[in-house]
């Protein structure tokens, strides 16, 4: 996994105040204290330099933290080794320490502070004009120093949790946006299947009147107007179903998408396109109707629709009979005709005949049959369960 080190290395107006605060504090706080100390040599023009240097290199800490806190450490220990007082000139230390600390590995920082106590409180004394601190002193700065890594671990994991929480926020964000694509693409895909069933269904009988009407034009002319009065009916039911369709999809997120076709319920509804079209369909109802989940009673029209449209258009036969059975826990739609069967239909999938027919039962966990009926003919029959979690199939 690559890393993008989001580090700012631009100097901002936070920084330059932080540096600025930092050196009067030691400027003004380290006068004090060396005129407390009769032993400290007395500030000069380098002393002061050496307390600005320290503040001045602040002002890249976020770019170069570690580079920052090597660079105050020397300061830090050539003032303490020019014998100048002991004060506030360690303020710009801890604020290198903190910023390099909780920027970069523990590995990296953690030593130097150990390298810095070793230099300041033992080192530079031996060899310079600065007095070796007393032994409570010594105590109090290793305490101050563990006070000071107790900080940076506090800030460390303050920003790991922070950190961490961010990074929950953009996977629940990510994962909310991939959920949206995913129902925007099944709702593509229904919205799809409906307009193509409208649209097949409608323009199959159409055609199929048509060719009725063309052939008998001359020799009954009274059929051929049946037919063209078929066609009529068909073409203006397929354009309210479709302005119904598009309507729905203009209604907004608080308007899904709805099936602008009669449900299963309303039977002679969903058959009254194929016989206008001069098939003559008996339909039969065994049990007590009742409402339907809407998907299964869209899937239950439009599964009766298909066939009707497949017996008008490739079977040959001039009747078909619908049954429709309710029972507790399933309802079960029977297309029985007096045909050969759809052997010209399509055989693709998503939609087409036989296939789209089937795809739409197991979707809603049922099933879908399809052959010679035991008289003869042709029988589609499908069940569809009621107690299924057909909501989250559709």
């Amino acid at each position: 996994m690559v890393h993008t080190d989001r580090r700012d290395t631009s100097i901002a107006p936070r920084d330059v105040l932080i540096a600025l605060g930092v050196a009067i504090v030691q400027v003004v706080g380290s006068v004090g204290a060396n005129h407390n100390q009769s032993w400290a040599t007395p500030l000069d023009a380098a002393g002061f330099v050496l307390l600005v240097c320290g503040p001045l290199a602040l002002l890249v800490r976020r770019r170069l933290p570690v580079t920052v806190l090597l660079v105050v450490l020397a300061v830090t220990v050539l003032y303490v080794a020019r014998g100048y007082g002991y004060g506030p000139v360690f303020l710009s230390l801890v604020v290198a320490f903190l910023s390099a600390a909780t920027a970069g590995s523990r590995w990296r920082t953690y030593p130097i502070l150990a390298v810095g106590y070793v230099l300041i409180v033992f080192a530079v004394p031996a060899v310079s004009l600065a007095e070796v601190p007393s032994l409570l002193a010594l105590t109090g700065i290793a305490a101050w120093l563990l006070v000071l890594l107790a900080v940076a671990e506090i800030i460390r994991q303050r920003r790991g949790t922070l950190d961490a929480r961010r990074q929950r926020a953009e996977a629940a964000h990510r994962s909310t946006l991939d959920e949206q694509r995913r129902r925007a693409s099944e709702e593509r895909l229904a919205i799809a299947r409906e307009l193509h069933d409208v649209l097949a269904h409608s323009l199959s009988l159409i055609n199929v009147q048509a060719s009725v009407a063309l052939e008998l034009w001359d020799s009954r002319p009274e059929q051929s107007q049946e037919a063209l009065a078929a066609i009529k009916i068909a073409s203006r039911d397929a354009i309210g179903d479709v302005h119904a369709l598009l309507a729905s999809l203009r209604g907004g997120d608080d308007s899904p998408p709805t099936a602008p076709t009669a449900g299963i319920v309303d039977l002679d509804g969903v058959v009254e396109r194929a016989r206008a079209a001069g098939l003559a369909v008996t339909t039969v109802v065994e049990g007590t109707p009742r409402p339907l989940p809407a998907v299964v009673d869209v899937a239950a029209a439009r599964i009766v629709q298909e066939s009707l449209t497949n017996v008008a258009r490739h079977s040959g036969g001039s009747s078909a009979d619908v049954t429709v059975t309710y029972s507790p826990t399933s309802v079960r739609v029977r297309i029985d005709d007096d045909g050969r069967g759809p052997d010209g239909a399509p055989s693709g999938g998503g939609g087409n005949g036989i296939p789209g027919m089937r795809e739409r039962a197991r979707a809603l966990g049922g099933e879908l049959t399809a052959g010679s009926g035991p008289g003869g003919g042709f029988r589609v029959q499908a069940t569809l369960p009621l107690v299924h979690d057909t909501a989250g199939r559709a």
